[in-house]
């Protein structure tokens, strides 16, 4: 018998003869359940839009997981993966891939997934939502979207269990980066009246352990509950305990009744990782208190629930040995842009614009590998740093994510992991890396790293940004940034032959790409 660190629960083993589905496999929350189900023994059915992004996670190679292709926007596909399940977790939000238009979205992913679950002969729906008054006055467009796929999927046949959480706890989700942001980087903070709103926290490992015993607690079937950890306390309280477990020096907090909602979210956005789109709806729900009405889950799946302070020490100790399991940038589609399947200049679909540079490295491409991996974050680009963090600030500026993202593991990259302003759309060790930019720009553009071994003992490197503009803007802004881009190709792969402590054959060379018809990049 094992136990997960983070978690805090032990594999049981158990066994059932038919699969449960987890939607939306990849994000913060199922992300961390997958694991936990199949240590216990149970088979697991994982739905998500990318099969590649769920093959590349820890679970992903499983002898206990499928892995189907599915979207709650689509009913048929939710058909095909409910199909001889008995129990589906709806763990999905659109907050993130539908941004202003999630609530229209969640309202119809739930009526697809109980439509679907009702023709499949599923007996159990289990769905997180969120913790709140639906008739305070202030309640929030978030938590009210929250409230109406609870009620949706109560009134379908296939008995259904709600239960509603406020903050959680844990390394990784958003509601921890932006405390942990706001603490580590502003030692005074100008603060709106909400910091003094009671809450009820509770740990992700709570919420685990919830979530998978509705399921073996039959009694739980067509209820909502309530679920917290054991202290009610302010937010300003969460800064001070914050700051005691991380050992930095505790906020100094100044409150004023002029932040508005919309304040917070943009003040939230510059300073952390979270964008004022996801910042503004989680903002809104801190302005009522979010404390459990009952406890009734408490006596029907009985655990021992983490204090406020235990459950950030868990989360602080995660990060800092970089053992994310899962985190709130992993949620959204992972598509690659129609264009990028046709490596051809001529495009039909516009003109696609390329700068690259290639040469030639005394090493095999293992030896190159963990340099070009590791890039990013506080490793930087190997060249020219300014200028990335420039850019990224000029991101910030626009609404973008900028450079505050970071990513996940210092050492580790997998498919769809966020790499600062960047995501993961393809990775194959030790030869290739391919990068979408999710920084605002008027374009779509991508970044491609490659090693192409030439003998035992030496390899070419090659760098290739494609951009396809859009319109007159997205052609000034090339043209604008070209001098930058070639500078910055030029040096990124000295220093990242340097950072392997290897050598280069010859110095990198400007080249451009040979038309092809084969529509594929690589």
């Amino acid at each position: 018998m094992t136990e997960n660190m983070e978690t805090g629960q032990s594999n049981s083993h158990h066994a059932n003869p038919k699969p449960v589905l987890v939607t939306g496999a990849t994000g913060y929350v199922a992300g961390r359940l997958v694991p936990l189900l199949l240590d216990s023994g149970y088979r697991v059915r994982t739905m998500g839009r990318s099969i590649e992004k769920m093959a590349s996670r820890p679970w992903g190679q499983h002898p206990g997981v499928e892995l189907v292709k599915g979207d709650i926007m689509d009913e048929a596909s939710l058909n095909r993966a409910i199909q001889g399940c008995a129990t589906v977790y709806y763990l999905v939000h659109s907050m993130i891939s539908q941004k202003g238009r999630y609530r229209d979205a969640d309202r119809t992913g739930a009526l697809n997934l109980v439509r679907a679950a009702e023709a499949q002969d599923a007996e159990h729906i289990i769905y997180l939502g969120g913790l709140g008054d639906i008739r305070h006055k202030q309640i929030s467009k978030h938590l009210i979207s929250r409230n109406e796929v609870g009620e949706i999927l109560l009134q379908g046949r296939v008995p259904a269990t709600v239960l509603r959480a406020a903050m959680i706890l844990g390394s990784g989700s958003a509601s921890f980066e932006i405390l942990r942001y706001l603490a580590e980087r502003l030692p005074v903070m100008i603060t709106p009246k909400w910091v003094s709103m009671p809450t009820q926290p509770i740990a992700i490992s709570n919420v685990l352990h919830y979530l998978k015993g509705c399921m073996e607690h039959p009694q739980t079937r067509g209820q909502t509950f309530d679920i917290g950890g054991p202290d009610i306390l302010a937010y300003r309280d969460l800064f001070t305990i914050f700051a005691r477990a991380a050992r930095i020096p505790k906020p100094l907090m100044i409150p004023v009744p002029v932040l508005t909602p919309k304040l917070s979210a943009l003040w939230i956005h510059l300073v952390t990782p979270v964008p004022a789109l996801i910042a503004r709806p989680l903002a809104e729900g801190l302005s009522l208190p979010t404390v459990c009405t009952e406890d009734r889950i408490t006596k029907i799946i009985p655990q021992k629930l983490l204090n406020c302070e235990d459950a950030i020490k868990r989360a602080i100790d995660r990060v800092n040995q970089e053992k994310v399991d899962t985190c709130w940038t992993d949620a959204g589609t992972l598509q690659f842009p129609e264009w990028t399947h046709c490596g051809d200049s001529a495009y039909s679909g516009g003109t696609i614009l390329t700068c690259g540079y290639r040469t030639t490295i005394d090493a095999p491409p293992s030896a190159l590998w963990p340099s070009i991996i590791e890039m990013g974050g506080k490793t930087g680009y190997y060249a020219a740093d300014l200028l990335w963090q420039i850019r990224g600030m000029i991101d910030v500026l626009a609404g973008g994510v900028g450079l505050n993202r970071g990513r996940r593991s210092s050492k580790k990259l997998q498919v769809g992991d966020a790499l600062d302003f960047w995501r993961v759309l393809d990775l194959s060790a030790p030869e290739y890396l391919l990068l979408l930019a999710e920084m605002k720009t008027p374009g779509e553009a991508l970044l491609e790293i490659k090693i192409t071994p030439l003998s035992d003992q030496r390899c070419e490197l090659m760098l290739l940004s494609r951009f396809l503009p859009r319109g007159i803007l997205g052609i000034l802004y090339w043209y604008t940034m070209y001098p930058f881009h070639q500078y910055l190709f030029y040096k990124m792969p000295k220093g990242m032959a340097a950072a392997a402590g290897l050598n280069l054959v010859s110095p990198p060379r400007r080249f451009t790409p040979k038309i092809s018809r084969s529509c594929t990049i690589r």
